[in-house]
């Protein structure tokens, strides 16, 4: 059984998506990352917004940036001519992309949503709450190095490195 393909302006339109997905995602990951690095909030009321923005940011540029360029790249796999297995480059991206949204899911995600709760409840007092301490750190270093990965994938999307598999 053959599956039907994208005709080529039907891809042209879907590329424009995959990358506009995918410039969320890694915009979202900059502000992140940034946020985390450069802010210091003084007062809890600070500390909240911040860690409230984080949230924002993570649910609605990460969250829907990564889900859609995964739904965008499940699209360009089964219905145009890229496969999953055809090209290495394709499937190197495919296995980044599956770690980093299933680290985003179940480590930083959850490090970010309950920071805001830390925050909401304990105010001044979460900045030596050891737990949202930790969560801070998770999610800087962790974000960082999802950032850097994003970038990878970016560029090896770019670059199409290593040959086609026969």
């Amino acid at each position: 059984m053959t599956t039907r393909k994208i005709k080529p302006k039907g891809v042209k339109i879907l590329k424009i998506f995959h990358i506009f997905f995918a410039f969320c995602w890694i915009i979202g990951g900059v502000a992140l990352c940034l946020l985390s690095f450069i802010t210091f909030p003084e007062s809890g009321d600070e500390l909240y917004m911040r860690s409230r923005i984080l949230q924002i940011i993570d649910d609605y540029m990460i969250i829907c940036g990564a889900l859609g360029a995964l739904i965008t790249g499940l699209i360009y796999s089964i219905w145009t001519n890229w496969g999953f297995f055809k090209h290495l480059w394709v499937s190197v991206k495919w296995g980044m992309i599956i770690l980093q949204i299933l680290y985003g899911t179940f480590v930083l995600g959850p490090c970010i949503n309950d920071n805001v709760i830390i925050a909401d409840r304990l105010r001044d007092d979460a900045l030596t709450d050891p737990v949202f301490l930790y969560n801070i750190l998770v999610s800087q270093t962790g974000g960082t190095i999802q950032l850097a990965f994003l970038l990878a994938v970016m560029v090896i999307s770019v670059w199409k490195p290593w040959k086609k598999r026969k």
